[in-house]
């Protein structure tokens, strides 16, 4: 079969997984990004994420992840949700609301993959989703599909940035869309202005050392640094503000994902709620939920970071009482 036949076979099949985009692009070394990465490193803006200095050779060069890669295949699916959170919850980002997306889409990678071995032969290929050393963004980009706005999303004109970023690199040679050229974000700043703790910088910069997401997350420390005193602005898990005050989001549409579906929980529970949770109902309710990334400490020490911001000024010495396992 032609390059042409082959790369209609991996569209429709994309589409038929569920996968709302789907751009290919040659495979090529990073180098550009290379250089972005490593000034971002050396500055310190990846925090406590230690992770993010590993495997760098293989960020910035797909044939170390496949040997003999040629075409890198980027996947979007929405997961804007039709329902929202209560105004009286502590806030999730919108990616939370349901099932764990690592399940979801690395299910559909898997199934994507052996369908089109069925259709074409003998392919070789690895999919990714978030948690391996690929620049999904930088490739969704160079596939055609959108732009890396200043918050450091990748933005659709279609539909703007709830999407989650699916990848897979192949030895399968295919026909590859022209690069997304322009920035549509224009003299827009409404992202930088709107980040309670100015995490996003000029020059599409994002200093996740200082993202809510990144304190909400991934830091694993006992004690919220004193100068996020009254910043968190109510966000629990993760942080939606600078995609919320993006104008390319007015054209986003709720996902036809099911596995997406809200767990009813994290739209209704209240503040009380969250503080009269216990461990084993935490455990037994999020058990498929992105939400169990935090784990049930860290949840706690959330809530408390954010109850003591509603009550009194933190102080930088206040003990929260965290176990020990977190």
């Amino acid at each position: 079969m032609s390059k042409n036949k082959h790369t209609q076979i991996v569209k429709h099949t994309a589409s038929a997984f569920g996968f709302d985009v789907c751009g290919i692009a040659r495979v090529q070394k990073l180098n550009e990004d290379a250089r972005r990465l490593e000034r971002w490193l050396d500055q310190g803006m990846h925090g406590s994420m230690s992770y993010m200095e590993n495997h760098f050779d293989l960020r910035i060069d797909p044939q170390k992840l496949v040997p003999g890669a040629k075409s890198v295949i980027t996947l979007l699916l929405n997961y804007f949700p039709a329902q929202q959170q209560t105004t009286d919850s502590p806030k999730i980002s919108k990616y939370a609301y349901g099932k764990d997306y690592h399940d979801v889409i690395k299910n559909k990678l898997r199934g994507f993959l052996e369908t089109i071995r069925e259709k074409i032969g003998e392919v070789h290929g690895r999919g990714f989703v978030d948690s391996a050393p690929v620049l999904e963004r930088t490739w969704a980009q160079k596939s055609g599909l959108g732009w890396i706005g200043k918050n450091g999303n990748l933005i659709t004109k279609q539909g703007g940035s709830f999407y989650f970023i699916a990848t897979l690199i192949t030895d399968l040679e295919l026909e590859y869309d022209d690069p997304f050229a322009k920035d549509y974000c224009g003299s827009c700043t409404k992202c930088i202005d709107a980040c309670p703790t100015n995490a996003i910088l000029p020059g599409t910069v994002v200093d996740g050392s200082k993202c809510i997401s990144y304190f909400t997350i991934e830091l694993k420390e006992m004690l919220m640094p004193s100068e996020m005193n009254g910043k968190f602005d109510n966000w629990m898990f993760g942080c939606d503000v600078c995609q919320d005050v993006c104008p390319w989001n007015r054209f986003s549409k709720p996902t036809h994902e099911t596995e997406f579906t809200p767990i009813q929980e994290t739209l209704n529970f209240s503040f009380q709620d969250w503080e009269d949770l216990s461990e084993e109902s935490f455990k037994k309710i999020f058990k498929d939920s992105p939400i169990k990334r935090s784990k049930f400490s860290g949840i706690k020490r959330n809530l408390k970071f954010l109850s003591a911001q509603k009550n009194k000024p933190y102080q930088k010495d206040q003990v929260l009482k965290i176990p020990s396992e977190f």
